[in-house]
């Protein structure tokens, strides 16, 4: 824990890992999931740089399209369902305005499109994990 106040200001986005071949653009919780993620990868030759959205409204755009066309491609991880999620308007905007750097279909990592489970050993499965990140990374680069 800090020790000092500090601010987070709204709307600004930050790298949390510096990378060249692909963006893991995380939300909450699984910027975690992609920052463990980008270190198993990196053990592959894939270096992953690491955007935090740190808010969703408003989301810096700006941010994410700058990593975009820096890496060429982009993962969004997100908690939540792949339908209306922002994962989905993420993969939509950037396809939107950042097509033209893109040499792969933004893709997202998200929760089935099912109701939240209530058993503890099925929430495991449902949530977005290190090793289904990795594999939508790797089926990018397989294309």
């Amino acid at each position: 824990m800090p020790e000092e106040s500090y601010e987070i200001p709204i709307g600004k986005a930050r790298t949390v890992r510096e990378g060249t071949d692909i963006t893991l653009v995380g939300l909450s919780k699984m910027t975690w999931i992609c920052t463990a993620a980008a270190e198993e990868l990196a053990k592959e030759g894939i270096n992953a740089e690491v955007v935090d959205l740190l808010s969703i409204s408003p989301i810096d755009y700006d941010h994410v399209l700058e990593s975009v066309r820096k890496t060429h491609r982009i993962v969004v991880v997100d908690e939540d369902t792949p339908v209306c999620s922002m994962a989905s308007e993420i993969c939509s905007r950037v396809a939107e305005e950042g097509f033209d750097y893109l040499d792969a279909p933004p893709s997202r990592v998200t929760s089935p499109h099912t109701p939240v489970p209530y058993s503890r050993a099925l929430e495991g499965f449902y949530m977005p994990n290190e090793e289904r990140v990795i594999a939508t990374v790797k089926k990018l680069f397989a294309r």
